[in-house]
């Protein structure tokens, strides 16, 4: 049995953690004025500089390979999407409502890499129903219809996940630094676009933050950085199954620390229907099918 290489596996876990904690910085920033999607513009406008002030052809190889605009898109809905889940939502509900990723991944696999549907990818689409039926029912089979604005954010922002991941899948062979300039770059312009159109609702985002916001932010932003090294780091040292499975320890950071938190209520119904939707991400993992990784 082949050993996984301790300091890589630790940078995958590293990279889980900090999103699994995310929920707290944001929960904090929206008490002190800063709104989520506000926070997401912030950092990521941070680790976007930080991207190019370290790979200066980025900005130029990104805008060479106009294919990856649709990475910036899909970057950006993803980011945007579930910032906003996890300040205003239920954090466990939201991680495992975005965990449907797989579920997405087949009809789209389908649709840009022109895979098959196979009879697996159909078992882990009826798992993943199935648990969303559970955690959004509360115990009880019903349709998996979201019915707050987080629980359907948190949805969108899987289903973003996943066309995030098979455009990578399918644009692979371009630039390793457009590809990630491209990934941060997609909240820099999405989510000033999303705040202007909430301006002309009842709920607009206001930025109103104190000065120990922009201190969070910034060590926020630190903290993307540092995961995002990490993960850059065990993926080119783990191999594609390992380091999937060790990104779903997220879900187990995100479910502990929120629900010592207080940021998250853990039913019976919702660990029944947790583990149904990661079994059906350990299904894809283990697939042979490369886009689902």
């Amino acid at each position: 049995m082949r050993q996984l290489p301790l300091a890589a596996a630790l940078a995958a876990l590293i990279n889980a953690s900090v999103w699994g904690l995310s929920w707290i910085p944001l929960k904090y920033l929206e008490k002190q004025g800063m709104p989520s999607l506000w926070a997401t513009f912030f950092v990521f406008l941070l680790c976007s500089i930080a991207v190019i002030v370290a790979r200066r052809s980025a900005p130029r190889a990104l805008w060479q390979n106009k294919a990856l605009w649709w990475l910036v898109l899909a970057a950006g809905g993803t980011n945007a999407c579930f910032n906003i889940a996890l300040a205003q939502g239920d954090v466990v509900r939201c991680i495992l409502l975005f965990y449907l990723m797989p579920m997405w991944v087949v009809p789209l696999a389908r649709w840009l890499l022109n895979e098959p549907v196979t009879l697996a990818a159909l078992v882990r689409i009826a798992l993943a129903l199935a648990g969303a039926s559970l955690v959004l029912g509360d115990g009880q089979f019903i349709a998996p219809i979201p019915h707050s604005i987080p629980d359907w954010l948190a949805v969108a922002g899987g289903a973003f996940f996943a066309l995030n991941n098979v455009i990578l899948r399918k644009y692979n062979s371009t630039p390793e630094d457009a590809r990630a300039l491209g990934m941060f770059l997609g909240a820099v312009v999405i989510a000033p676009m999303t705040i202007f159109a909430l301006s002309f609702t009842a709920h607009p985002m206001v930025l109103n933050a104190t000065p120990v916001a922009w201190l969070v932010i910034l060590a926020f932003a630190v903290f993307v950085l540092i995961g995002n090294l990490a993960l850059q780091y065990g993926a080119g040292r783990l191999p594609a199954n390992a380091l999937s499975v060790l990104m779903l320890s997220e879900i187990l950071v995100a479910t502990i620390s929120s629900w010592l938190g207080g940021a998250a209520t853990i039913t019976g119904a919702t660990l029944i229907g947790g583990a149904l939707i990661i079994s059906a991400s350990l299904l894809a993992v283990f697939s042979k099918n490369p886009s689902t990784h």
